[in-house]
């Protein structure tokens, strides 16, 4: 995402409870992100997505309330190097620098509501339910490769300078989305925590690796969110995602 001025890097803050737009479970971090970057000045908003379903509505919210950002809609995979690099290099060539990425996609397994057991304390949980092979690895290749993709490709574009935009040093800010689940062990299945622990793990390398380059990766950790997602899950284990909203940190 192009800034106006590097100024508006540093003035992103996480001020998203007041976003005047409905929307469904599905759009809620976009909204939510989107509408924080439009209003701390983004010069051009990228949103990508597997599906085009229900885009429209917040892109018209966008467009209406912020007319002096752009924003455009790519459907793609975010966890496919050729369609981010891609989309990322559109952006450098259209706005000439590239300020901030935000990889906020993810998956959760499917649950098998046959599957749920007890713990040995007693409690619903679907974390001692093992997936195939497959499942596990579909849940890690979108929520662990598709952050380390954007790591890849948006700060190479971040290293580029562009004294034409104002942009006459490298820099720019990296966001990654990881969960409670990766924190604790009574959060999430296991396919699940596991991808989210890596990404944790992922930003603090990151973040030490890019530290001379004014390159900063930071993960958030949110608790349960009503999103599809979660909801889903929820009808397969209502008692133990029940139990799970206790851990949001906010």
């Amino acid at each position: 995402m192009p800034s106006n001025g590097e100024s508006n890097l540093d003035s992103v803050r996480a001020r998203v409870n007041d976003i005047p737009f409905e929307g469904s479970g599905k759009l809620k971090g976009k909204a939510a992100a989107a509408k924080l970057f439009a209003r701390e000045g983004a010069a051009h908003i990228y949103l990508v997505d597997y599906s085009d379903k229900e885009i429209n509505p917040l892109l018209d919210h966008l467009k209406r309330t912020y007319p002096s950002t752009k924003v455009s809609f790519f459907k793609a995979d975010a966890a496919d190097p050729q369609a981010v690099s891609s989309i990322i290099d559109s952006a450098l060539e259209a706005e000439g620098r590239f300020d901030f990425f935000f990889a906020n996609a993810g998956i959760l397994q499917t649950v098998d509501p046959t599957k749920v057991v007890q713990n040995g304390n007693g409690a619903s949980t679907t974390a001692t339910y093992l997936p195939g092979e497959d499942e596990f690895m579909e849940v890690v290749r979108v929520n662990s490769l598709g952050p380390y993709i954007a790591i890849r490709y948006a700060s190479a574009a971040m290293g580029k300078v562009c004294p034409e935009k104002g942009k006459y040093t490298p820099g720019g800010s990296i966001v990654i989305t990881s969960s409670v689940a990766g924190l604790k062990n009574s959060a999430g299945p296991i396919p699940y925590s596991a991808s989210k622990a890596a990404v944790i793990s992922m930003a603090q390398t990151s973040a030490w690796a890019f530290a001379g380059k004014n390159i900063r990766v930071n993960a958030v950790c949110p608790g349960v969110i009503e999103t599809n997602m979660l909801l889903n899950a929820a009808k397969a284990d209502h008692k133990g995602y029940g139990g799970q909203e206790k851990l949001n940190p906010l």
